[in-house]
């Protein structure tokens, strides 16, 4: 009789232990609902460096919520006077280059010269189920300790450019919380890293030794667009080979009309993991941006990389608009299906489609 009062009285414990857990969810999701940050918060948040709040921010930016996406440009509006003051630096390169290795390096470099660096690394995302390893900041374990910087890893979500639709605004918050450098990790994937050199002041190119095939670097596309290339993982045992690939890259540099007047663009051997070359990177950068400056380029740049984002968002709030109605939703579908059937060449679909709707008397 002992043993089933006490088996009884074990079943009411745990009965009783089950049911507190259960009052206490809806507290859980109450205090989670609480953790919302009003748009001033998050501006004194963001000019007060709080890493947090910085990072809430830009949750809130990528966010696609019609109720985020108003706070988010609401929250852009405001800090855009604190923006602009930065270097923005875009690092590409095939898969294996060591980009992780070289920007976490050079982020401790720039800190030890006392900026302040912001590391924006780009992952790719899965084309079947959207997902995102997003481990950069798990390998630049010794630069994420340092206080004067911030890492931020994003998923590319499918859009392409090597960079993330949102990385530009991202780039805005970082700005506005006084981050002096700002290293955007590319996903690595070579020739379509166009975007990158879009909203960047310097896009700098990682090529290694030994991918199989070493004049792999050299094409007119990637070429047109860097403005330093550093060969990476250079030791003793492939230091001619290096050597070698420099003066190939530099006769074919001889080749492409300079990007920047008066800029010969500087191709540099070292090792990121044993931080050799990584100065000279340093003081190319500089050397690079003071060059832009005084012939007023830098503005000039930026000015047009804005106008680009903001055609990229012209386009994206029209389709986003156009969907929202009914009769243009069902147009959409029937011209995709066309295409995607190949009925139509696609593009005569896109354009009959966009010219059903967006002609003269016709209203969204």
């Amino acid at each position: 009789m002992g043993n089933c009062q006490y088996q009884i009285m074990t079943i009411c414990a745990f009965c009783a232990i089950i049911m507190s857990r259960l009052l206490i969810i809806p507290i859980l999701i109450i205090n989670f609902e609480s953790m919302k940050f009003s748009t001033e918060e998050l501006i004194e948040g963001i000019q007060s460096g709080n890493k947090r709040l910085i990072a809430k921010a830009i949750t809130l930016v990528e966010s696609k919520k019609a109720e985020h996406r108003i706070q988010a440009e609401e929250l852009l509006k405001r800090i855009m006077p604190l923006t602009g003051k930065s270097v923005r630096v875009g690092v590409t390169g095939v898969p294996g280059a060591g980009k992780s290795t070289f920007i976490e390096n050079f982020g401790r470099l720039a800190i030890a010269h006392g900026k302040k660096v912001a590391v924006l690394a780009i992952d790719p995302s899965s084309s079947i189920n959207k997902g995102s390893i997003l481990g950069d900041k798990t390998r630049m374990e010794e630069l994420a300790k340092e206080e004067n910087a911030f890492i931020r890893p994003s998923p590319s979500s499918g859009f392409l450019g090597g960079v993330a639709n949102t990385t530009f605004e991202t780039m805005m918050i970082c700005e506005a919380a006084g981050y002096d450098y700002i290293l955007i990790e590319t996903v690595g994937v070579g020739q379509s890293e166009v975007l990158v050199a879009d909203i960047t002041d310097v896009f700098l190119f990682l090529k290694i030794i030994g991918g199989g095939d070493e004049l792999q670097g050299i094409k007119r596309g990637i070429m047109e667009m860097v403005d330093l290339i550093f060969i990476n993982k250079v030791d003793q045992d492939n230091l001619q080979k290096a050597k070698n690939t420099r003066l190939e890259l530099k006769r074919a540099l001889d080749f492409i009309p300079p990007k920047e007047k008066g800029w010969k663009i500087p191709v540099l051997l070292g090792s990121a993991l044993h931080n050799e070359g990584l100065e000279a990177i340093y003081d190319s950068v500089a050397e690079f941006i003071d060059l832009k400056k005084k012939s007023g380029r830098f503005n000039e740049v930026r000015t047009h990389q804005a106008e680009k984002r903001f055609e990229y968002w012209v386009q994206e709030y029209i389709l986003a608009l156009m969907k929202k109605n009914n009769s243009v939703e069902e147009a959409y579908a029937t011209h995709k299906k066309n295409a995607s059937e190949m009925i139509s060449n696609p593009s005569t679909e896109a354009k009959l489609f966009v010219e059903k709707f967006l002609t003269k008397g016709n209203n969204i």
